[in-house]
Formats: structure tokens, sequence, C-alpha cells
């Protein structure tokens, strides 16, 4: 069966989408209704139910989307009822904030491997990880089946490390680089750029002021 393709801002959403679907079944909601979710989520209807429409018939017209059926199909989308572990490449300052908070609010995500070339780190476990120095990094990927990495690694040698993980089967990485690394066809790469994301808030804020300020 051939996978249909869905927008990237469509995609962008589906967590979004995933998480608040949770947040609704927790709670005891049994259905909820495109406005409904357009009220907590901030995304106008018209785009919920297009985005819906990518998968086929979500929801009943006049009754709006069961809830835990539809949690229940973002989850398999978004592949939550399976383990993904995920290696992590930079042990510093970022590297140990992310080890520490280790995607404790999900079941369905961890860091699994960590890897560094600090010796005073290498072979040591923190926060119920394993460092391992950089040398074995190709090897332990492909032994531990490892697709997805997190880089939080200095800029001048991000393309070289990434030339390596293509080598180690690699198929995502969340980049956390001021750079824009270069990759094969066959790797997705996520951009998350902290200084940009904080200039862009400070540029909004100075330049769109709330009408009634």
């Amino acid at each position: 069966m051939v996978e249909k393709k869905i927008p990237n801002a469509t995609a962008r959403r589906l967590p979004i989408y995933y998480r608040y679907l949770r947040f609704l079944h927790d709670s005891g909601k049994v259905r909820v209704s495109s406005t409904e979710l357009s009220d907590a989520i901030k995304v106008d209807s018209a785009t919920i139910r297009r985005d819906f429409s990518y998968f086929g018939a979500l929801g009943k017209r006049g009754y709006g989307y069961d809830v835990e059926d539809l949690m229940n199909f973002f989850s398999k989308t978004l592949k939550q009822d399976r383990l993904t572990n995920v290696a992590l490449i930079g042990v510093g300052n970022l590297g140990h904030a992310l080890l520490n908070y280790n995607f404790h609010q999900s079941n369905n995500m961890r860091i699994s491997a960590a890897f560094d070339i600090n010796e005073e780190i290498v072979g040591t476990i923190l926060s119920g990880v394993p460092i391992y120095h950089m040398d074995d990094m190709v090897e332990q990927l492909k032994i531990q089946q490892i697709e997805i990495v997190i880089i939080t690694i200095p800029s001048d040698v991000a393309q070289a490390t990434v030339e390596r993980l293509v080598e180690a089967n690699v198929r995502g990485i969340l980049n956390f680089t001021p750079i824009r690394i270069s990759v094969p066809d066959k790797v997705r790469v996520q951009n998350v750029d902290l200084t940009n994301e904080l200039q862009t808030l400070i540029y909004f804020l100075d330049h769109y002021k709330p009408e009634n300020a």
C-alpha cells in the first residue's frame, strides 16, 4: 500500500493534535468537534478538517470526532504505539539538559545512547544513559539499530559528523547546531535554532503590538 504524502505544515501539526487528544481522553471527554479543537489549539477549524481529510473519514457530520478513536489513530500514525530509541551526539551543556529531560512525559521515545569526546564522561552512565566515545559512534548506532539522532555539537565538526551518521544508516537528525547541514535525500533533518526562534519572537513583540495596547 502506497502511503499518501501530506504537506509539511500538516505533519508539523499532528503532534499538537495528538497531545491535546490525549489530554481530552484523560479528562474523560468522549467526542470533540473541529470547532472545539480549534479553540483549544489555536488552529482554525477549516485547517483542522483539511488536515484530517488527508487520512480519510475520521469523523462524522453532526457528531464530530470520537476522542479515543482519533487519539489511537494519531498514536499509530506518529508511531507512539512503539518505543523509539534515539541517540544524542554531543554531551555539553545542552546535551546534559536533554539527557536529564529524556522525554520523561513520553513512554514512546527515549535517549538510549550518547556520544562525546570528553574522556571524563566516556564510559560512564549519565541520567541512565551510557556515554560512548565518538570513535565508536558508527559501530554502536548500527549495533543498536538507532536511526534517529539529536546533534548538539560544535558547528565546525557538524558536517563531518553528519557524514558519519549517514554511514551509520541514520534516517533522521534533530539539528541543534546553527549551521544547515547537507544530507542525502534519504535523510530527514529538523533544525532547531534557539537563537533564531528568540530573535523572531522579539521581532514580533516589537513590530506587532496588540491594537488595544
